[in-house]
């Protein structure tokens, strides 16, 4: 607030970057509230921004965020938008000209805490180069998918189209870090090892044609239908005073009208797949929010005092 944002925005950025931090996922956590303050201040983030919410159809929520966060206006309408899946088997949020949105787990498990089953998909600014180009033409383009547990944590991932998330690369390009050969083109369309040097130029999709489809799937469902900027006209999160403008797309299925013992056979499923000796995504998200429940948050004096600061 102290740096220009109005309560409902301060508040839906507090709770996003303290659950990422509670999650263990530090690049998007108290860390990224310096990003939020600095794009407040500078205008890439409108502060004072009211997202404007319409509903066309019983099952259709569409979001302006108008230059704000990502998150307040799927606060504003999470409550009605369960409603409608719950009813109606399926509902959508679909928002544009938002600044970029952090986590996008967050909006996924936000509906498994509702017993929903949730797709979720992001853009942003350029930084991923594909098969056939030279500069960037995607963002990391990330996707989410969450599905409720009976008595237990959802199976949750967040996952972007490209080997690493944008904010990891710079925290590597800080610390000098070495990348794996693939990931990354420098600034004249080379293969590099260097996190500096990739931060200058692109990372590369995961997969390469197949990564890239996927980025340009999640294009289509978070800028296409949205109406937001694509990747190729987002002006930048980190420099300048334009918002990004980014899109953001959100289903809710209700699993229970499909079938009715889903939760149970989905923590049955799970608990196979455990004993397979196979990574189910979401375990780790929920013993690090136990821990966090427990003993609390333990940050940096550094971050801390360059928070009260900023």
């Amino acid at each position: 607030m102290r740096a220009g944002a109005s309560r409902p925005q301060a508040e839906a950025l507090a709770r996003s970057v303290a659950a990422a931090e509670a999650e263990g996922n530090a690049s998007v956590g108290l860390a990224h509230l310096l990003d939020y303050l600095d794009a407040i201040r500078a205008g890439r983030l409108k502060g004072q921004a009211e997202p404007k919410l319409e509903r066309p159809a019983p099952a259709l929520f569409l979001s302006d965020a108008g230059g704000g966060s990502a998150h307040l206006g799927f606060e504003r309408a999470l409550g009605d938008l369960a409603a409608a899946a719950k009813t109606l088997g399926l509902a959508l949020f679909s928002q544009k000209n938002a600044f970029t949105c952090g986590a996008l787990g967050y909006f996924a498990a936000r509906l498994a805490e509702h017993d929903l089953v949730a797709l979720a998909a992001t853009n942003g600014p350029a930084l991923l180069a594909v098969p056939g180009a030279k500069q960037s033409i995607y963002c990391t383009n990330p996707l989410s998918f969450a599905a409720p547990l009976e008595g237990g944590p959802p199976l949750l991932f967040d996952q972007s189209s490209s080997p690493l998330a944008f904010v990891k690369l710079r925290e590597m390009a800080a610390c000098g870090e070495t990348l794996p050969e693939g990931w990354a083109i420098d600034v004249d369309g080379e293969p590099t090892a260097d996190a500096r040097a990739a931060v200058k130029g692109a990372l590369l999709a995961f997969g390469g044609p197949r990564g890239a489809n996927i980025a340009l799937m999640v294009e289509v469902l978070a800028a296409g239908l949205s109406g937001a900027n694509w990747s190729l006209d987002a002006p930048s999160f980190s420099s300048g005073e334009d918002c990004p403008g980014t899109g953001l797309f959100v289903l809710a299925l209700a699993p229970a009208l499909l079938d009715p013992d889903f939760t149970a056979r989905m923590k049955a499923q799970a608990e196979r797949l455990d004993a397979l000796g196979v990574h189910v995504p979401g375990r780790r998200r929920a013993e690090a929010l136990a821990r966090a429940e427990r003993e609390g948050l333990f940050v940096s004096r550094a971050l801390i005092d360059k928070i009260a600061a900023a």
